[in-house]
Protein backbone atom coordinates (compact mmCIF):
# COMPACT_ATOMS: atom_id res chain seq x y z
CA UNK A 1 0.00 0.00 0.00
CA UNK A 2 1.51 3.42 -0.92
CA UNK A 3 0.35 6.59 0.88
CA UNK A 4 1.71 8.69 -1.39
CA UNK A 5 -0.09 7.44 -4.48
CA UNK A 6 -3.38 7.12 -2.68
CA UNK A 7 -2.44 11.14 -1.10
CA UNK A 8 -1.62 12.12 -4.60
CA UNK A 9 -5.02 10.56 -6.70
CA UNK A 10 -6.63 12.55 -3.61
CA UNK A 11 -4.35 16.01 -4.37
CA UNK A 12 -2.99 15.25 -0.65
CA UNK A 13 0.58 14.89 1.11
CA UNK A 14 1.24 11.42 2.42
CA UNK A 15 0.92 12.79 5.53
CA UNK A 16 -2.25 13.77 4.92
CA UNK A 17 -3.59 10.53 3.81
CA UNK A 18 -2.14 8.39 6.82
CA UNK A 19 -3.95 10.92 8.79
CA UNK A 20 -7.25 10.17 7.06
CA UNK A 21 -6.13 6.53 6.79
CA UNK A 22 -5.96 6.47 11.18
CA UNK A 23 -9.40 8.19 11.19
CA UNK A 24 -10.77 5.60 8.83
CA UNK A 25 -9.17 2.94 11.16
CA UNK A 26 -10.76 4.46 14.40
CA UNK A 27 -14.17 4.74 12.69
CA UNK A 28 -14.01 2.10 10.44
CA UNK A 29 -13.37 -0.28 13.52
CA UNK A 30 -16.51 1.11 14.79
CA UNK A 31 -18.72 0.51 11.92
CA UNK A 32 -17.22 -2.64 11.33
CA UNK A 33 -18.74 -3.74 14.72
CA UNK A 34 -22.40 -2.55 13.77
CA UNK A 35 -22.27 -4.26 10.55
CA UNK A 36 -21.16 -7.61 12.43
CA UNK A 37 -23.83 -7.00 14.72
CA UNK A 38 -26.56 -6.21 12.30
CA UNK A 39 -25.62 -9.24 10.13
CA UNK A 40 -26.16 -11.53 13.21
CA UNK A 41 -29.44 -9.95 13.90
CA UNK A 42 -30.86 -10.16 10.30
CA UNK A 43 -31.60 -6.33 10.46
CA UNK A 44 -30.71 -5.62 6.58
CA UNK A 45 -31.32 -1.89 7.24
CA UNK A 46 -28.39 -1.75 9.55
CA UNK A 47 -26.53 -3.72 7.31
CA UNK A 48 -27.10 -1.48 4.39
CA UNK A 49 -26.78 1.91 6.01
CA UNK A 50 -23.65 0.83 7.53
CA UNK A 51 -22.09 -1.29 5.03
CA UNK A 52 -22.84 1.80 2.64
CA UNK A 53 -20.88 4.05 5.13
CA UNK A 54 -17.83 2.08 5.22
CA UNK A 55 -17.85 1.41 1.08
CA UNK A 56 -18.17 5.31 0.79
CA UNK A 57 -15.32 6.29 3.45
CA UNK A 58 -13.26 3.60 1.84
CA UNK A 59 -13.82 4.28 -1.54
CA UNK A 60 -13.26 7.77 -0.76
CA UNK A 61 -9.54 7.41 -0.20
CA UNK A 62 -9.59 5.11 -2.61
CA UNK A 63 -9.39 1.70 -0.52
CA UNK A 64 -11.06 -0.53 -3.24
CA UNK A 65 -9.87 -3.40 -1.33
CA UNK A 66 -12.58 -2.98 1.44
CA UNK A 67 -14.80 -0.38 -0.96
CA UNK A 68 -15.82 -2.82 -3.28
CA UNK A 69 -16.65 -6.08 -0.26
CA UNK A 70 -18.65 -3.58 1.48
CA UNK A 71 -20.76 -2.09 -1.54
CA UNK A 72 -21.47 -5.66 -2.28
CA UNK A 73 -22.46 -6.36 1.53
CA UNK A 74 -24.50 -3.01 0.74
CA UNK A 75 -26.11 -4.39 -2.46
CA UNK A 76 -26.73 -7.82 -1.37
CA UNK A 77 -29.04 -6.29 1.85
CA UNK A 78 -30.69 -3.93 -0.81
CA UNK A 79 -31.85 -7.15 -2.09
CA UNK A 80 -32.19 -9.32 0.29
CA UNK A 81 -29.41 -11.63 -0.95
CA UNK A 82 -28.26 -13.05 2.90
CA UNK A 83 -26.39 -16.01 1.98
CA UNK A 84 -22.74 -13.84 1.67
CA UNK A 85 -23.16 -11.65 4.02
CA UNK A 86 -20.79 -13.24 6.70
CA UNK A 87 -18.02 -14.21 4.46
CA UNK A 88 -18.33 -10.73 2.62
CA UNK A 89 -18.20 -9.21 5.81
CA UNK A 90 -15.09 -11.60 7.18
CA UNK A 91 -12.89 -9.94 3.67
CA UNK A 92 -14.05 -6.69 5.06
CA UNK A 93 -12.60 -7.28 8.33
CA UNK A 94 -9.49 -9.04 7.19
CA UNK A 95 -8.38 -6.02 4.53
CA UNK A 96 -9.45 -3.29 7.68
CA UNK A 97 -7.10 -5.11 9.47
CA UNK A 98 -4.21 -5.00 7.04
CA UNK A 99 -4.86 -1.81 6.62
CA UNK A 100 -4.44 -1.22 10.34
CA UNK A 101 -1.07 -3.04 10.75
CA UNK A 102 0.04 -1.21 7.77
CA UNK A 103 -0.82 2.37 9.55
CA UNK A 104 0.56 1.07 12.92
CA UNK A 105 3.75 0.29 11.24
CA UNK A 106 4.74 3.24 10.06
CA UNK A 107 7.24 5.95 11.79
Amino acid sequence: MDFKVLGDNLGLEEDEFRELAELFVETGRDDFIKLNDAISNKDTDQIRTTAHTLAGAAGNLGLMDIHEPAKKIEMDAINNREDDLASLAAVVKERMDELESFVNSLP
